[in-house]
């Protein structure tokens, strides 16, 4: 009976432990770190506009200029984030993922009816609600996710933003391998996709993303982060080769819908990671309960307190009749000043890496300088990217490999923001080189993606999808980590999402009022006397079509490197300090109290066993003596 019952209780206790590990894990640091590669992934379809762009600009009948103004109210949906930012700093982030679900099932859902004919046609003004409604459930997925997680690993702050903003660069490959599993060729369905799924993702983890104490995971330790990193280049090496088959053979649904299967596995391969961290926390958690380290009990020697300085006279209160008389004429002028250098403290700016209000970060000269160079970098790769597809047409690229230039984009783009975090948070820490500097560079090797586009050198965009794709990836992560490093981290939400208000500037100057503009004006000098009917545009095809354009878009882009340099001097010093060091003393604070903690509580389970075994002992002998 007794073997029986010692069976019987162990395998209550494992039961007990892998319940009490199954609820680790979903309540871990990690399972929420899991959590957000799945929202980043399924929240770029902003990424992949230039897939379903030409259905919108032929079922309604835009020009190309119409097709740029949509264009721009997607970015400016996907970028001006302030209202999410403002959201989150006053409610928790589940409050901010459930607003963004409902507003990428609303937007887009009006998208597919609009191209499908199942409404009414739309307004122009309507179309561009529309879009810029869907698009800013990003910045929602953004705010509510990765600034949680910057949040939550304050110290791994460049490797987690290039992890996720990685998964983000991966989304519009892998939204392309999910509607042709599903879908077929059927362009206008991808919509439908892009619809529903980002909005369940976000729902089904709307608990999950929460703010935890901040752990101290420096990147020499973080092992899981570099799991993840592998994991991550895995599937982007699938999707590469995957895109690479598709060019030279055409699948068919059941061999797509293999490589969506795939697809799918790799994306859940962290979990993997995340039990196998959150089992190694639970095994030393145990440990410490089972065999908790003595107490030292420390006596210590009462403090010599010197005696407290004698206090000072007082002097007698002037009466009313000593007051001076001018006092009273200038109170008026004196409330005005106290007004004016109230103001005047009020923004001024603390040091760099210090919690600036959102006031003094956004009036800073530091501020403005990213912003401007953020305009000219993004500005000019993202009208690149939104502009792919016209770009294939006019230089008589085939419809194939208008999706490849697509999907290379978009894993190269994700290329750039892995090796942005990691590459610029490791040169940081062992070798103290600025991330505004190699910001710099990310924008000097852009310009070499635009001149190939601007001169049209034979099969030369695929060269150019790749720089473009690596170079826009790489500005943001670049972007928000320097944000969070210069300007600190109590209102981050808010002023990351600030960062983002320069892609869609960008976009307008350069890519309606540029790239759209002069599109344009040349096709219709391709087809002067023409009008279009039946839906149909005047296409423009020859080099002459963006050849201006991306030239402009070049000096835009050395001019905002220069720009750059300026951040990179006023920072200089700054970045040769330690600049995470009070958030390093702060994990360790919150690591030792959680640790006395546990020893404490250790001990007194072990005294309160000892009493329950000695209780329980006396029965025992009686039993067996009768």
């Amino acid at each position: 009976m007794v073997f029986v019952g010692g069976i019987v209780g162990a395998t209550g206790g494992l039961r007990a432990d892998a319940f009490r590990l199954a609820v680790q894990v979903i309540r871990g640091r990690w399972f929420m770190f899991f959590a957000s590669f799945l929202i980043m992934a399924a929240s770029g379809a902003t990424y992949i506009f230039s897939i379903y762009s030409n259905d919108i600009k032929t079922s309604l009948g835009y020009d190309q200029s119409t097709l740029n103004t949509l264009s721009f109210f997607k970015d400016l949906g996907a970028n001006v984030g302030i209202l999410s930012g403002l959201i989150n700093e006053v409610t928790p982030p589940w409050v901010v993922l459930a607003i963004g679900s409902v507003m990428n099932l609303f937007g887009y859902l009006m998208i597919y009816f609009a191209i499908t004919g199942r409404i009414a046609r739309p307004a122009v003004w309507q179309m561009c609600l529309y879009i810029c409604i869907g698009a800013n459930s990003q910045s929602f997925a953004n705010t509510g996710s990765l600034v949680t997680c910057v949040k939550n690993f304050p110290e791994s702050r460049g490797v987690v933003l290039g992890l996720l903003k990685g998964f983000v660069g991966l989304s519009g490959a892998i939204f392309t391998q999910l509607y042709s599993a599903i879908y077929g060729d059927d362009s206008k369905s991808l919509v439908l996709l892009i619809a529903w799924l980002p909005a369940a993702i976000s729902i089904v983890f709307v608990r999950t993303i929460r703010l935890m104490k901040a752990a101290s995971v420096p990147y020499k330790t973080s092992k899981p982060f570099y799991c993840f990193l592998y994991i991550s280049i895995a599937l982007a090496t699938f999707l590469m080769v995957i895109i690479v088959v598709e060019q030279r053979f055409s699948f068919s649904r059941p061999e797509s819908s293999i490589a969506a299967v795939i697809v799918l596995l790799l994306l859940f391969l962290p979990l993997a990671v995340v039990v196998k961290e959150e089992l190694k926390i639970f095994r030393q958690e145990k440990e410490a309960l089972e065999n908790p380290a003595p107490l030292s009990v420390s006596v210590e020697k009462p403090a010599i307190t010197e005696p407290p300085p004698p206090e000072p006279k007082q002097v007698p209160a002037t009466t009313p009749s000593t007051i001076p008389t001018t006092t009273t004429t200038t109170t008026t002028s004196t409330k005005k000043k106290s007004a004016i250098s109230g103001v005047i403290d009020t923004l001024k700016p603390p040091e760099r890496g210090e919690d600036y209000s959102i006031l003094q970060a956004l009036f800073s000269i530091d501020m403005f300088v990213l912003f401007f160079a953020t305009i000219c970098g993004v500005g000019g790769t993202l009208t690149a990217i939104d502009n792919m597809g016209q770009i294939g047409q006019s230089l008589e690229y085939p419809d194939r490999s208008i999706k490849t230039f697509v999907s290379l984009i978009s894993i190269w783009n994700y290329a750039g923001r892995v090796t942005a975090g990691f590459v610029s948070e490791i040169i940081l820490a062992k070798y103290k080189f600025p991330r505004p500097l190699a910001l710099t560079f990310v924008l000097l090797l852009s310009c070499v993606g635009h001149l190939l586009i601007a001169f049209g050198v034979s099969q030369s965009l695929y060269v150019a999808s790749v720089i473009i794709g690596f170079c826009f990836g790489a500005q943001w992560p670049l972007l928000f980590a320097i944000i969070s490093e210069i300007f600190g981290l109590k209102y981050y939400s808010t002023l990351y999402n600030f960062g983002g208000v320069a892609s869609p500037i960008g976009s307008y100057i350069l890519n309606v009022r540029v790239a759209g503009h002069l599109y344009d004006r040349e096709a219709n000098k391709q087809n002067s006397g023409l009008t279009r009917t039946d839906g149909k545009d005047l296409t423009c095809v020859g080099v002459e079509c963006f050849k201006l354009s991306f030239i402009i878009i070049t000096a835009a882009t050395v001019f905002g490197a220069f720009v750059s340099l300026i951040l990179v001097w006023r920072t200089r010093n700054f970045y040769k300090g330690d600049i995470y060091a009070r958030y390093r003393a702060a994990a360790a604070a919150t690591e030792n109290g959680a640790a006395m903690g546990t020893v404490i509580a250790a001990g007194k389970e072990v005294e309160e066993d000892k009493t329950i075994s000695s209780e329980v002992v006396v029965p025992n002998r009686d039993k067996n003596k009768s």
